[in-house]
């Protein structure tokens, strides 16, 4: 094996060894439909030591194709280990289209030397193994990123002083704020987090104990989340300490000195790497995606947007096929200059309900000019508002003056259970919301059957005035599309904290994620109104005590004003077949 040296500014001499990808991952490959065919075979050289700044050894597998020539090199940082199916779908299906692949591991997983520290080392390793990069024999100087979820984040880590070999990126339902994965407006995100837990601590280790620690917390899962106190909880769930996330569950407060440095959003305001964009519409990233794409054109920066029906592991299952085929061509227009798989524009979205994709000039789309801008000037520009009645209705129809309109009690003891919606776990996504909206703890708001489809497509918001007896709460709210049969599956949804002083409301807007669905005619749009949705987020005591201490659950009531809405982006269509739809 050619000699490793740091530092020295020389490339080494290097002639492609003898070694072919495990069995496992050919197989894997192989078991692919409807991807580009390959065009070389693929060469591995496993087991290369990096060296980091402070001497720690960051173990990378190099897959390359078997042919004469340069080709560009992709960088593939994870901490999710460097064998299935990252060896698959990273290093043998791009190195037979072409690259070198520089799978990693991040240090302190899949042998690499060091601890890790959720986040806190990628800037650092990041550029350390491009240095190691430039003294390969292979490395012809034009470089490209590439990863899902984590290896997003690592990707905007190593732009944060962007090398001048890096000419694309391509960030896949990535990640640019650890914050924001584990909160929603302080409340935790419980059973995400738990899930990320399991991932980061065993999936390194391989297939068999990344099982084995799943399904233990799926067994353990209730005893945890029901815990009081909570703290401390998932520690026999998880099969013992992990101190990262401890950490992360003790430090609630976006504001707390823990959190600094720990968002890389603003990296996106001055980048010019041309970049590529991809998520689910149940991506538990999806937010984050439609973030970096706005910063990302505020810059002015290159970068197309794919979204498409996933979750954000069914992208990389069912949806592998767009995600790799997207991936390629922004690859080999900016690596290869090849632009000719790109698309025409600069955005791609699959429609729900319509179950088609739809090509845009960018996102959100430009504002229906034919709506009518004056209907409620506080619910902001670009905003269609649907108002809720006592008679459990919503219509376009705003509400005389503002007064109590309903009310329903949150128990603590019985939290409302979470349903679908982006989730880790194999119950996310669209999911039939009918025994839920059952409860006596939800409300729901339906509008009368659509005489025409109403296109919803951009950010959807709730803007909501709450009182409470306690003056401690969370609202859970909820966009469905209820079919003909009266089924409601969800749409989009969100959570915000809502206090309150003696019995005077407060208003609270929560963001409820984007979404691009077409409501088709004869079907409703529903609002679900909740106090929780429970393990998706830690359930609010009732109380002002830390959701992580408390012991003592206070149920609380909970009133909706009418002039509260249901904020779509402004669309096309909507007319109503009357007065008289179901609640």
């Amino acid at each position: 094996m050619p000699s490793r040296t740091h530092g020295s500014g020389a490339r080494s001499t290097w002639a492609p060894p003898t070694g072919r990808p495990k069995l496992a991952a050919r197989l894997m490959r192989a078991t692919w439909r409807g991807l580009p065919a390959g065009r070389h075979g693929v060469g591995w050289e496993p087991g290369l030591s990096v060296p980091a700044d402070d001497g720690s050894a960051l173990i990378t597998d190099h897959y390359f194709p078997r042919a004469e020539g340069d080709f560009p090199t992709l960088v593939v940082r994870s901490p999710y280990g460097r064998g299935l199916p990252w060896s698959a779908m990273y290093g043998v299906l791009f190195a037979e289209q072409g690259f070198h692949v520089a799978l990693q591991s991040c240090r302190g997983t899949g042998g690499s030397g060091g601890q890790f520290d959720l986040w806190r080392n990628e800037v650092a390793d990041g550029r350390a193994t491009v240095s190691w990069l430039r003294e390969q024999g292979w490395f012809n100087g034009a470089l490209g990123s590439i990863g899902p979820s984590y290896l997003g984040y690592v990707q905007w880590a190593l732009a944060v002083d962007p090398p001048p070999e890096l000419k694309a990126m391509v960030v896949q339902m990535g990640l640019h704020d650890p914050y924001a994965l584990f909160y929603a407006d302080g409340a935790l995100r419980l059973e995400n987090a738990l899930a990320v837990g399991v991932g980061m601590t065993y999936q390194h280790r391989g297939v068999g104990p990344f099982l084995k620690a799943t399904l233990r917390l799926q067994r353990r899962l209730r005893d945890v989340v029901t815990a009081r106190p909570l703290r401390g909880a998932h520690v026999p769930a998880l099969g013992g300490e992990v101190p990262w996330l401890d950490d992360v569950m003790t430090h609630p407060d976006a504001a707390d000195p823990y959190w600094h440095g720990a968002s890389l959003a603003a990296v996106a305001e001055r980048l010019a790497v041309p970049t590529s964009l991809i998520t689910g519409w149940h991506d538990v990233l999806g937010d984050q995606t439609f973030e970096q794409y706005r910063r990302l054109r505020a810059a002015g920066c290159p970068t197309t947007l794919l979204v498409g029906p996933w979750t954000h592991t069914s992208a990389l299952q069912q949806g592998w096929s767009e995600v790799f085929t997207e991936s390629l061509a922004w690859l080999r227009a900016h690596l290869c200059a090849d632009p000719t798989g790109l698309r025409p524009t600069r955005v791609r979205v699959h429609v729900g309900g319509e179950d088609a994709w739809r090509d845009l000039p960018d996102w959100p789309p430009a504002a229906d000019p034919a709506a009518d801008l004056d209907a409620d000037p506080g619910a902001g520009p670009g905003a269609d508002p649907w108002y809720p009645t006592t008679q459990g209705h919503l219509t376009r129809q705003a509400p005389t003056e503002p007064a109590p309109l309903t009310s329903f009690r949150y128990d603590p003891d019985d939290p409302t259970p979470s349903i679908g919606g982006p989730l880790l776990s194999r119950t996310a996504g669209p999911r039939n919301n009918d025994a839920l909206e059952g409860r006596d703890d939800v409300l729901t708001f339906t509008s009368p059957p659509l005489a025409e489809p109403v296109d919803v497509l951009g950010p959807v918001r709730a803007r909501l005035r709450i009182s409470t007896d306690t003056g401690h709460t969370d609202v859970f709210t909820r966009l469905c599309d209820v079919d003909a049969q009266g089924h409601s599956v969800n749409v989009c949804d969100g959570l915000g904290r809502v206090r309150t002083t003696d019995q005077t409301p407060s208003y609270v807007t929560v963001p409820m994620s984007s979404t691009a669905h077409r409501f088709a005619a004869g079907h409703r749009i529903r609002w679900q109104l909740s106090g929780a949705a429970h393990p998706r987020y830690a359930r609010n005591p009732g109380t002002d005590q830390p959701r992580l201490d408390a012991t003592t659950f206070t149920p609380v009531h909970i009133t909706l004003h009418t002039d509260s809405a249901l904020l779509l982006p402004r669309c096309t269509g909507g007319s109503e077949a009357g007065s008289t739809g179901d609640t």
